[in-house]
């Protein structure tokens, strides 16, 4: 019996040893993959999505603006600086290219 059991604890110690080299080899493979494809993501980000974020960082900041009076009446300023400018500048400013 005690024969069996060492037998059984090698095998479920390889079998573990095999799977965990296999999920961190096709964790590799699959962020090695991601960074290659980051070129066209970037490209189009900084073409096209950026610039939309610029726009809408400058159309908020507007909005805020023109809405601030009401904004103070009702004790919401933060909320919607935080939603009308702060957000759409973290978006075109602070996040990674590509994303």
């Amino acid at each position: 019996m005690s024969k069996f059991r060492g037998n059984t604890l090698h095998l479920l110690a390889s079998l573990v040893l095999v799977v965990s080299s296999l999920l961190i080899s096709q964790q590799a493979i699959a962020e090695s993959s991601d960074q290659q494809n980051k070129g066209p993501a970037m490209v189009v980000d900084m073409v096209f999505i950026r610039p939309i974020g610029f726009v809408a960082t400058v159309l908020g900041s507007v909005v805020f603006v023109v809405s601030l009076p009401f904004t103070l009446m009702g004790g919401n300023v933060d909320e919607a600086a935080k939603a009308l400018v702060v957000e759409p500048a973290k978006f075109t400013f602070v996040r990674p290219l590509g994303e």
